[in-house]
């Protein structure tokens, strides 16, 4: 996988071996020699990730990654901090300011290639999501990119996976006052535990008796319900081998024994934002996705779903022999309910109208509001008898009980009119076989109301 990478520094010779190394691995590289040229770079969207010094004159590394990440439009783009400082308080400033990761120099190749094609990876999943994720604006659910990045990182569902008592102990008690934590020392229940609680981090160690860390860490990406959480493996001080192998399995970051207890506390906060972001940006597609099918006063599917799935499900009966059936129910006399108890009555009313149909029929059924205080059910593999039945019982169910309004205080008799009819044979399409049913509903509406009337040509 190939990416863009903007490697930022002041020395001309540092930026021509990384650049050269990176180039090598058929990357595609940008440069920029202050903090101040890389800004403008990474807010037009230039680069996937930031290979930046720290000793730079006017703005430093530390100060260009706080930046970027304070910008909800860069909070995403992958921070590396290169540089000669070794201490363990420059590691925890870079990682306080927000880099996700912290090279020194001299810089192992296969170490940074390892490390920057971890971090492509996780570029391009979120990438896609922030394009999906930013045409809700248009629908109104505000800025998903400021609501994601706003996230402290604090407060996080961590699973550590140790069975090394003293330094489980010491984890747990590090992480404790900041996080809600769970130890589970056996690797196996482990998976179950990441399942059913859905945690925002693990971390596993690579050392677990009897079995192989990794071996989690492929199993947790490899499910539907676990591949979304962070992880975080802690290694040996010799063990470089299977950290490389760790990032190509997909671990996000890793910790080298003897943990320091800063730098704990400083990645796992990193791991839990960017686990955060990622779910905001998820749940924002999710929701414009149910604004784009689904009704916001009854919550049915709305009018464009239906016409999106009307023809397939009338082809598939045509094309299996099956029987199919359609419903069309109209509300009686809804204009005399706005008209005396007001509209955010009627709003009432069709909101319990709605529950009550859907309540009334199957799971497989395709219920959506066609307009104003009409429903349109679908029911595929169902003859007209069935049909009529089930609309019977949708009849009564409405009559049956009037409906409370004003929060309560208040209550509206109900009944509804519906027309059925089915698909009658080869030639069938939705607009005749929902012509059919409509015209079925105008004369349950013309002989009385409340009443279900079979559309006679198919009967």
């Amino acid at each position: 996988m190939t990416a863009r990478i903007l490697v930022v520094d002041d020395i001309l010779p540092n930026l021509k071996l990384l650049e050269a190394r990176l180039t090598a691995e058929y990357f595609d590289v940008v440069t920029a020699m202050s903090g101040t040229e890389a800004i403008p770079i990474c807010q037009q969207g230039l680069c996937d990730i930031v290979l930046t010094d720290v000793m730079m004159p006017g703005m430093d590394g530390f100060e260009l990654c706080r930046r970027l990440k304070d910008d909800p439009g860069t909070a995403h783009i992958p921070v590396v901090i290169v540089t000669a400082l070794d201490q363990p308080s420059d590691r925890l400033k870079g990682l306080d300011a927000g880099a996700d990761d912290f090279l020194t120099k001299p810089v192992n190749e296969i170490a940074l290639v390892a490390r920057v094609r971890s971090l492509v990876r996780l570029k391009a999943v979120t990438d896609e999501l922030r394009t999906r994720a930013l045409t809700s604006r248009d629908l109104g659910i505000g800025d998903p990119l400021i609501q994601a990045a706003a996230d402290s990182g604090l407060d996080g569902k961590v699973l550590v996976v140790d069975d090394r008592a003293s330094s489980a102990e010491r984890i747990v008690a590090t992480l404790s006052p900041h996080h809600r934590v769970t130890l589970e020392p056996d690797p196996q229940h482990a998976l179950f535990v990441s399942a059913d609680e859905a945690p925002d981090l693990v971390i596993v160690s690579m050392d677990l008796a009897g079995y192989d860390g990794l071996r989690i860490c492929s199993q947790l990406r490899s499910l539907d319900r676990t591949r979304n959480i962070s992880i975080l493996v802690l290694a040996e001080q010799d063990d470089s081998t299977r950290v490389l192998r760790a990032l190509d399995l997909g671990v996000n970051d890793y910790l080298v024994r003897p943990v320091d207890r800063n730098e704990l506390l400083a990645r796992v906060r990193t791991q839990v934002r960017r686990k955060r972001y990622a779910d905001r940006l998820r749940e924002t597609v999710h929701a414009s996705i149910e604004l784009a099918i689904v009704d916001p006063l009854t919550g049915l599917h709305n009018r464009r779903y239906l016409d999106s799935h009307f023809s397939t499900m009338v082809e598939e009966a045509l094309n299996r022999g099956r029987p199919m059936s359609a419903m069309v129910l109209d509300v009686d006399k809804f204009k005399a309910i706005n008209d005396t108890y007001g509209h955010d009555a009627g709003d009432d009313v069709l909101r319990e109208f709605a529950q009550r149909v859907r309540r009334s029929v199957r799971g497989v059924d395709l219920v959506a509001r066609f307009g104003g205080e009409e429903i349109v059910v679908l029911m595929p593999d169902t003859p007209l008898e069935t049909a009529r039945l089930a609309a019977e019982r949708i009849r009564e169910r409405v009559q049956g009980e009037p409906f409370r309004i004003h929060k309560g205080r208040n209550s509206v008799p109900v009944t509804v009119s519906i027309g059925v009819s089915s698909v009658e044979g080869l030639g069938e399409t939705p607009q005749s076989l929902l012509k059919r049913a409509d015209l079925a509903l105008y004369a349950a509406k013309s002989g009385g109301r409340n009443r279900v009337i079979v559309n006679a040509q198919a009967a």
